[in-house]
């Protein structure tokens, strides 16, 4: 059974934590963060500290808290030749400060506190500078999801730029698309099966080959009159973007 103590109480801890809790190839034998009270809903599920120096034995470290606090808390950790690991998808393996073995356990997905999350179809991207850790890493991977990959900090330095973009840049879209009809009376929700459609359609379909829409017919008539309703900062990002589909497609604005 592996050992691992979770450091941090952000969202994908909150989640980590409670799927290990229940997993039956883990003992998680204790969760830490700086404020107590965010922890305090764990106390009579595992053991829970503030305080570093009461760390327990473990096999792995799991450091999920934000990118800019990794290097700093990792510096303080003295646990000798156990494996540290962090949880980000922008950060370095090098960004782990501290003289232990290093290694990064990065779940791709948008993690919230009030949405449940499955994660046997998530994948889990990992790094580490042993053979052997990263076989302790894969093992570990395997026992919350059927996906597990192997890559390098320039590797998902990369892959965190595209999640950024097929991630929290659409979601902004939906914030605008939504921001229209909540404008002209429409209710949000006519466009929830078409969401589900594009996102659907891309399992099968390249992004390439399922892109519809007046940008890629070169409909000027249309996209005039759509920027002609929009406000400025909308109609900047709609121009934006249709001249890079149309680029895309080999035609001109």
């Amino acid at each position: 059974m592996i050992k691992v103590v979770i450091l941090g109480a952000g969202n994908l801890a909150f989640h980590l934590t409670e799927k290990l809790l229940n997993n039956n190839s883990v003992d998680l034998v204790q969760v830490y963060n700086r404020s107590i009270s965010k922890i305090h809903y764990l106390e009579h599920k595992t053991l829970i500290t503030n305080n570093l120096n009461e760390l327990k034995e473990a096999d792995i470290y799991i450091i999920s808290v934000s990118d800019n606090a990794i290097s700093e808390l990792s510096s303080k950790l003295n646990l000798n030749d156990k494996l540290i690991v962090h949880t980000s998808g922008a950060a370095h393996i090098n960004e782990l400060k501290s003289n232990s073995k290093k290694g990064v356990f990065y779940p791709l997905q948008s993690f919230s506190k009030d949405k449940e999350i499955e994660f046997s179809n998530i994948p889990i991207c990992i790094e580490a500078t042993t053979k052997s850790d990263l076989l302790l890493l894969g093992k570990l991977a395997s026992s919350i999801s059927t996906k597990c990959y192997k890559i390098n900090s320039e590797q998902r330095k990369t892959l965190h730029v595209a999640a950024v973009f097929v991630n929290n840049f659409v979601n902004h879209m939906y914030f605008i698309g939504n921001e229209i009809c909540d404008t002209n009376n429409i209710p949000f929700e006519i466009l929830h099966p078409l969401i589900e459609e594009t996102a659907n359609k891309i399992k099968n379909l390249s992004a390439f080959d399922a892109q519809t829409g007046p940008a890629i017919r070169n409909d000027s008539k249309t996209i005039k009159k759509h920027i002609a309703s929009l406000n400025e900062d909308q109609q900047n990002i709609y121009s934006t973007l249709t001249k890079s589909i149309l680029k895309t497609y080999g035609e001109k604005l």
